[in-house]
């Protein structure tokens, strides 16, 4: 045994014994919880609420498909904001080099803007939808011809 622990280097023992105070403190937080936790029965207890605030409906809540198209759009510039943000902060070292490959960053991300304003992504009421329908059946009857 002693051959064993002296054969494995300190890298193994390390993560070894990072893996084992993962797997003790999750236990020790879900047994903490089970122990200490409220045991209330209480009707109201499995009622959902968002923000202390319950719920004015039983029922689900129907979220269009538009709100997820701005959480998405959202969340991509936002985290490309953040690698600009990275490269802020870096500029010095970066140098020439880092400022053309945040050029070109830039790019591609003003190039998608466009692309998704073109294709009508960003058309969020029926109005636009109906005028940007004809405009592709125009086009689709002048190509025919």
């Amino acid at each position: 045994m002693v051959a064993l622990i002296t054969r494995l280097g300190p890298e193994f023992w390390s993560t070894a014994l990072y893996v084992v105070a993962v797997f003790a403190i999750c236990a020790i937080m879900l047994i903490g919880s089970a122990l200490l936790g409220g045991k209330s029965q209480a009707r109201a207890r499995n009622e959902p609420f968002e923000s202390g605030v319950v719920s004015a409906s039983p029922e689900r809540l129907r979220l269009s498909a538009k709100f997820y198209l701005v959480a998405m759009f959202f969340v991509i510039f936002d985290v490309e904001a953040l690698f600009l943000y990275a490269y802020a902060v870096s500029a010095k070292e970066v140098g020439w080099m880092g400022w053309i490959e945040v050029a070109v960053f830039i790019f591609i991300l003003t190039a998608s803007l466009v692309y998704l304003a073109r294709i009508g992504a960003l058309d969020w009421t029926p109005h636009q939808k109906k005028r940007r329908a004809a405009r592709i059946a125009a086009q689709a009857a002048g190509k025919s011809e």
